[in-house]
């Protein structure tokens, strides 16, 4: 965190273009929230989508898609929860328990964090007045309270408005890639961020979700961030063309 601020901005958005939003890209820790697990988990998948905050910073830098990136872990609050959800403050995670979290509290984690976030989120986004918003998120290749493979390489996840996940989806899966339409779990269920910045503005947005074994070093995050920068702006001009 920098300067107490529970995420960083990179790049200046330009008004009318792409930006790019990464809610679970930080795994830090304060060292005031004590979460009583042991230290390697948070370099797992319960704490941090493992490769977006590179990606994101990949964005914004070489790509001139500018990025708001979150700057704590989803094991401290997760951003990408609303406010009254139970996993806001999740006291379990793919089969771990997370002790520091059981009776924590609550209001005090929303108003450090949650809401610090959003709040800088909503006016960053109403300034930037964006075409397209990416929202880049990545997923294991297996839980592990399950033996369940999953074979989607890149997914698309959406809840009421669709318009450019259909255009992404499509465009993913001419690149030869293996394509997740609302896996490995729904947007209609988990898409807080999107439906309160997104939907609830009339806002285009690609939620991408990219399996963690293909984001892995840094030559994969540059080759991701690349396609995402060709798939995003393909998709802008698709929408643009159907106005």
């Amino acid at each position: 965190m920098i300067d107490g601020l529970p995420y960083r901005q990179v790049g200046e958005p330009v008004p009318g273009r792409i930006v790019c939003v990464a809610d679970h890209a930080s795994n830090f820790v304060p060292d005031d929230v004590p979460l009583g697990i042991p230290a390697q988990l948070l370099e797992t998948h319960i704490a941090v989508d493992l490769g977006t905050q590179a990606i994101a910073d990949i964005l914004a830098r070489r790509h001139a898609i500018p990025a708001h990136i979150a700057a704590i872990s989803r094991l401290v609050c997760d951003l990408h929860r609303e406010e009254d959800s139970p996993s806001v403050v999740p006291t379990t995670s793919d089969g771990h328990t997370i002790p520091g979290n059981i009776g924590a509290d609550i209001e005090g984690r929303l108003n450090r964090f949650h809401r610090p976030y959003h709040g800088a989120l909503g006016a960053w986004l109403d300034a930037a007045r964006p075409e397209l918003i990416v929202s880049l998120h990545s997923f294991t290749p297996m839980l592990e309270t399950s033996d369940e493979e999953r074979p989607w390489e890149v997914a698309l996840l959406y809840n009421q408005d669709d318009r450019a996940a259909r255009h992404a989806i499509r465009l993913f899966s001419q690149e030869g890639l293996t394509v997740g339409d609302n896996e490995p779990y729904s947007g209609k269920l988990l898409n807080a961020t999107m439906d309160r910045h997104a939907e609830a503005h009339g806002r285009p947005y690609l939620t991408i979700e990219i399996r963690q074994d293909q984001i892995a070093t840094r030559a994969q995050q540059a080759r991701w961030a690349a396609l995402v920068t060709d798939i995003a702006n393909r998709t802008a001009l698709a929408l643009e063309s159907e106005r």
